[in-house]
């Protein structure tokens, strides 16, 4: 579990970029939509302080809306500046993954560039 943390912490900021791209949202609904992706193990805890980095940092922008039960609450959408933020994100992303494949499958028999004559 601690290697899925420290290797989360890279990639969490990119995931929720992509997540507030689709629609806004708030911050609970944010971490439900993350569990509904697979990452079950993001705490609702964790996102907030990144959440509030990046509003500083004015990749998102928030506004309170009423709910429909409770305290109004906060909605997250991108910026532009959140826009261009996920998009080198995933060319990074893109770029790491294949690297790592790479890595990873060297070999093993897959693609690791020797012929097996």
């Amino acid at each position: 579990m601690a290697l899925k943390s420290q290797l989360l912490k890279g990639v969490l900021e990119g995931c929720i970029l992509a997540v507030i791209a689709r629609e806004e949202v708030y911050g609970y609904e944010l971490s439900v939509k993350l569990a509904e992706y697979g990452l079950t193990f993001v705490s609702e805890g964790s996102i907030y302080p990144v959440l509030l980095r990046m509003q500083k940092e004015q990749l998102i922008s928030g506004i309170l809306r009423d709910s429909p039960n409770g305290p109004k609450r906060k909605y997250y959408r991108l910026t532009e500046k959140g826009h261009q933020a996920l998009e080198e994100f995933k060319e990074n992303w893109m770029d790491m993954k294949a690297a790592v494949e790479r890595i990873l499958n060297q070999g093993s028999g897959e693609d690791d560039g020797r012929r097996n004559d």
